[in-house]
């Protein structure tokens, strides 16, 4: 059976199915009209986040097994139209957990000590110790919406750090525990001074930061959003930092990734978040390090071989 790795994943995964059995195809740069015309010799098929795994996809998909997703969105891949197949869908969102984490602590207290902006000025022989006063962490409510891996993860990195640690996710009963309490919305809205998404993306959680749910915030808080772009309206943000609602954003993922590829819209909202010292910028890679390349691949491989049985029948 053929497999078909459409990213630059770790060595180890192709290693690993390779060992099971699997002949594997291992082509990073291939798009996806290639993937749609050449699906139909696939058993598995690994994608990260350029590749849809849509129905038409699928349907030409005649001897597709299982999909393995190199994270933890699955919103490109149909599980509807793929169940419907009896095609597997299989994640890895432990994989990156630890790092997402990592990546949304450091880009909050870098923006509460004013680091990029001091860095900057430094190199340019300016010492304006006073303009870099910060603030800190210590002694804060941190709201963490979304309980799962990296939502329990960055719970982790926050104890001993001397803040109260909130959490609410729609989906789970029975969670909390000694790194953060369990409570509903309401008590984020009216204790929150940080307020960290870790969300998937559905149509239920689209722009589930907007308007009018920033407006129940009993006061200003900084934002940090490591989970989807879509999950936050971006001109709700804009708005309310212009209002001081919002007083910081730390912010890794976008409504739209490619610059590329931007639309007008999205050109407009840059411009409009890219001059503002209380908002940091990274590009999607709080996921992205050394470690978790290397865990992402041996989850999905863990995964992939547990289904070994059912492949084969």
């Amino acid at each position: 059976m053929r497999v078909l790795i459409t990213d630059a994943l770790h060595p180890w995964l192709a290693e690993r199915l390779q060992a099971m059995g699997y002949a594997c195809d291992v082509e990073p740069d291939i798009d996806q009209d290639a993937v749609q015309e050449r699906i139909g010799a696939y058993a598995g098929l690994v994608v990260a986040t350029k590749i849809k795994v849509h129905a038409g996809l699928l349907q030409a998909a005649e001897a597709l097994r299982w999909v393995a997703r190199a994270g933890s969105g699955m919103e490109n891949i149909d599980r509807e139209a793929a169940a419907a197949r009896q095609v597997a869908c299989l994640s890895a969102p432990e994989g990156n957990a630890e790092a997402v984490a990592e990546h949304a602590l450091g880009m909050l207290l870098a923006l509460f000590n004013h680091l990029p902006r001091g860095d900057r000025e430094f190199r340019q022989a300016l010492f304006r110790r006073e303009a870099h006063r910060g603030l800190e962490l210590g002694g804060r409510c941190v709201g963490i919406v979304g309980y799962g891996h990296t939502g329990q993860a960055f719970a982790r990195r926050l104890a001993g750090m001397g803040v109260q640690v909130l959490t609410y996710d729609k989906y789970r009963t029975d969670y909390g525990g000694p790194l953060a309490k369990a409570v509903d919305l309401e008590a984020i809205y009216a204790q929150a001074d940080v307020l960290s998404l870790h969300l998937p993306l559905t149509e239920e959680t689209r722009h589930w930061l907007n308007a009018e749910r920033v407006a129940r915030f009993a006061r200003p808080f900084h934002l940090v959003n490591t989970s989807r772009g879509p999950v936050v309206d971006t001109w709700a943000l804009i708005e309310a930092l212009d209002a001081g609602r919002i007083s910081g954003a730390c912010l890794d993922v976008f409504e739209e990734e490619k610059p590329n590829a931007w639309s007008a819209n999205a050109t407009r909202w840059w411009e409009a978040l890219r001059q503002r010292e209380n908002v940091l910028f990274s590009p999607h890679v709080a996921g992205w390090t050394v470690e978790s390349k290397r865990r992402i691949a041996a989850v999905l491989a863990d995964r992939i071989e547990a289904l070994g049985v059912h492949v084969q029948a």
